[in-house]
């Protein structure tokens, strides 16, 4: 049969097809019994080149023969209630080659349950660059045959098989160049990096940075260029790879593009506010001196862990800030600043550091604002855009970081170096007025009461990285008692300073694996120590061990934990197993209730008669091995949260403004009474005490940490 001839067959049979389809679904017209209707035409919108490219009518490009898919449905409308939907697909592909003559392939799927998605793989000799056309047709187990997927009103699909590869793609920047030894630019500054094909076919450019993720990137026209953004968080060698695709998929080779970045540029503005006590001005590392007015007093404490000295403290009124009677930054451009800051309030609006804008307002403020239903909270406010996160509390430190980076105009917030807030789009704002320590022209001037320290300006971003370390306050271990048996009844601190000493008839347990050796009749050899040889036993009546004074500074953040090992699994009263508070009350207990099943930890508000007690609890239930039990405190965060098995079960606000100045007890709390009392029955071991917040992951193994 000749083509044109074929072409009249198929259509006549299509028509044939057609109009039986037709018949069927007019109402009140019956199809004949036992008459087979052709299967439904293939829809051109379910027709894939290797799955991802689909039937337009322009050729797709791809890098070899590809797979074909359809989705082919036999017609329901001549079945029995008993009969199923089966379907295969048949594909045909031509195309026309060197000699001018066409040349066509087919390939007819087997029958099945359908709808179904069939699928071709094309043959190997198929030619490169040439256009090559398809369509596929439906087949029932009849062979009776649908309308090809390009008749009326689907359209001819069509490919070009491309066999060449890209070529590499290069990388320039200017501010990041490759190839020579010098170290360039630095932290938080973003370079371009614009890559490049000679390959007119290239659509897509494949990028990493130290072989991180891969990033895609598309140029506006295929071949074109396409510039990107980078910036590096941490000073050192990097390289960018990069590969360019072309529109079949084929991708070059690599090409490696290594640069050095330098460390991040110093502030613009730095005052540590550690001068000495009578100063009037505040010194300056970078800018100009800041001048400190008469509620200014130099010399207060500085946090511990830093390697700040000391700070300023502002009494909030009228006179107490500092200002260099000059702008620290240009606003409307990338900046960033940074502080240490104590509150000694916080029932009222207070700025660390703005800036002046023309109109007689801040353009932007770095502080705290109460709230209504909780604690306050950390504030960075620019233009009519504010950011809120974090917990401001009385007496406690935190770092903070205000973030304006206009290269996605965003605006974040970091506390002790996390970032809290942050919101895109924010438009640029410019504050042309003098820099501001301590208050701000709104708020009625805000002004700051409590301590200050550090203040610093950038006209870059601070990376994340960065803001890390500087708000980092690393716990340290200042006591820890690895429980091995003594004969004075006083168990030493590995430094030697605080020792604990036994009470009540506390004692060790040691296990006797030789006397289970020598004895026959021994089936279960005795439990190990909690840690080492020894722990400490206490009998739940008055055993209990302490500290001579304190040890814990519960106004500043603090870690406490210890191993402890239950004598029964099922007590019959609460047992607290650590304490700390004064004469009369615990600022903060763990003790286990059974009849709650549930570890709690109490915190008392004061010393005072008639503070408010807090019991906050987590489900658990003791057991025959060692429990790991911590209590945390951040002090920037003004909450305490107790740790069981090295997971978070409870926490609450802690009230730090009362420094519980007694030992440190295990073994035993108050009661309602103020009396002693939930003695602990049971084991402890590897007690340890840190100055500081541990992270998460420290708690998990806050024994071994030195």
């Amino acid at each position: 049969m000749n083509t044109h001839s074929g072409r009249r067959a198929r259509t006549a049979a299509a028509a044939t097809g057609l109009a039986a389809v037709l018949l069927a679904a007019t109402p009140g017209v019956a199809t004949a019994a036992g008459e087979n209707l052709p299967p439904l035409q293939p829809s051109t919108g379910t027709l894939t080149v290797n799955r991802t490219k689909g039937c337009s009518g322009e050729p797709v490009h791809v890098p070899g023969a590809p797979e074909l898919r359809a989705v082919v449905e036999d017609t329901t409308q001549d079945n029995e209630e008993w009969e199923s939907n089966r379907a295969g697909a048949e594909f045909e592909v031509w195309w026309t080659g060197a000699d001018g003559i066409q040349q066509r392939r087919s390939h007819t799927s087997g029958v099945v349950q359908s709808p179904i998605t069939r699928m071709w793989q094309t043959p190997s000799e198929l030619p490169a660059d040439t256009v090559v056309s398809w369509h596929v047709r439906a087949v029932d187990e009849e062979g009776a045959t649908s309308a090809w997927s390009d008749e009326t009103p689907g359209i001819t699909c069509r490919f070009i098989i491309d066999t060449v590869s890209p070529e590499p793609a290069t990388v320039v920047s200017e501010q990041y160049p490759d190839g020579d030894s010098s170290w360039h630019d630095g932290v938080g500054v973003y370079g371009s990096f614009t890559f490049d094909s000679p390959s007119e076919d290239v659509v897509e450019y494949v990028y990493s940075v130290l072989g991180a993720g891969t990033t895609r990137v598309r140029p506006e026209e295929p071949g074109g260029p396409v510039t990107v953004r980078w910036m590096p968080e941490d000073s050192g060698v990097y390289y960018v790879q990069v590969r360019a695709v072309d529109r079949a998929g084929r991708s070059s080779s690599q090409t490696t593009h290594y640069m050095r970045v330098a460390a991040g540029r110093a502030p613009v503005a730095h005052w540590t506010l550690a001068d000495p006590a009578g100063a009037d001005n505040a010194a300056a590392e970078a800018g100009p001196a800041a001048r400190a007015e008469d509620g200014v007093v130099f010399g207060a404490p500085a946090p511990s862990r830093t390697d700040l000295t000391s700070t300023v403290t502002l009494d909030g009124r009228n006179n107490s800030y500092l200002t260099p009677d000059a702008p620290a930054t240009d606003t409307a451009r990338t900046f960033a600043l940074s502080a240490w800051a104590r509150p000694a309030a916080t029932d009222t609006p207070m700025t660390v550091a703005s800036q002046d804008a023309a109109d007689g307002t801040s353009t932007f403020t770095l502080g705290l604002r109460p709230t209504a239903d909780g604690p306050a909270t950390w504030v960075f406010r620019y233009g009519g855009t504010t950011l809120t996160g974090g917990s401001a509390s009385v007496g406690g430190w935190a770092h903070l970081v205000g973030l304006y980076d206009t290269e996605d105009d965003t605006l974040r917030l970091h506390v002790n170096g996390k970032e809290v807030a942050s919101e895109t789009g924010v438009a640029p704002m410019a504050a042309p007025g003098a820099f501001q320590i301590g208050r701000a022209r709104d708020d009625g001037g805000a002004h700051w009461q409590g301590e200050l320290g550090d203040v610093r300006v950038w006209d870059r971003v601070v990376s994340r990285k960065e803001i890390e370390r500087l708000g980092a306050r690393p716990a340290d271990l200042v006591a820890a008692w690895d429980i091995e048996r003594t004969d004075d009844d006083v168990i030493p601190d590995r430094y030697g300073d605080e020792p604990l000493t036994l009470h009540g008839g506390a004692g060790f347990y040691t296990p006797d694996y030789a006397a289970c050796l020598e004895d026959p009749e021994c089936v279960e050899f005795p439990a190990d120590a909690l840690d080492g040889n020894d722990h400490l036993t206490l009998d739940g009546t008055d055993d209990y061990a302490a500290t001579g004074g304190s040890v814990v500074d519960t106004a500043d953040s603090f870690s406490v934990g210890l191993w402890v090992r239950f004598a029964d699994t099922s007590p019959d009263r609460p047992m607290t197993v650590l304490s700390q508070g004064d004469a009369d009350s615990d600022a903060f207990k763990v003790r286990y209730d059974p009849a709650a099943s549930e570890w709690q930890l109490v915190v008392t508000s004061g010393s005072e008669p008639g503070a408010t007690e807090t019991v906050v609890a987590g489900p658990g239930a003791p057991t025959s091995y060692a429990d790991e039990v911590a209590v945390v405190y951040d002090d920037s965060e003004g909450r305490i949260t107790l740790y069981v098995g090295g997971e978070a079960v409870a926490t609450a606000e802690f009230d730090a403004s009362w420094s519980a100045t007694g030992p440190l007890q295990i073994g035993r709390g108050h009661t309602a009474d103020g009396g002693w009392g939930e003695y602990f029955h049971g084991g402890a071991d590897a007690v340890r005490v840190f100055r500081g917040a541990l992270t998460a992951a420290q708690v998990r193994s806050f024994a071994y940490l030195h």
